[in-house]
């Protein structure tokens, strides 16, 4: 699987977790939504740890700007808010940070 496709699937996966817990909080869901929300941030951890690279710290590194643009799709697509100019720029800069970190010659 390509460091794309599973900096992706991570990214959804915490995001996913993350929102189990703000629904729990926020949305006044039931304290039920932890326990999907948990395997989803556990499913989270080992997908990173399926990133090639010899530390840890550049694979979470790289993985910023994909969180950053999966985030805003979510804030698309599972909250009904357009991102807006300088969410779009914001992100494209974190994405080619993350493209560095992770092409860099080593």
């Amino acid at each position: 699987m390509s460091a794309f496709a599973i900096y992706f699937l991570a990214a959804l996966a915490e995001i996913a977790g993350c929102f189990a817990f703000w629904a729990w909080l926020k949305l006044g869901r039931s304290v039920l939504w932890l326990v999907p929300g948990m395997g989803s941030l556990a499913l989270f951890a080992w997908l990173l740890t399926m990133i090639d690279t010899a530390a840890a710290g550049r694979a979470y590194a790289a993985y910023g700007g994909v969180y950053i643009a999966a985030s805003l799709f979510w804030l698309w697509i599972a909250e009904g808010v357009r991102p807006d100019r300088w969410d779009i720029t914001g992100m494209a800069v974190a994405l080619v940070g993350s493209t560095i970190i992770l092409a860099g010659p080593r």
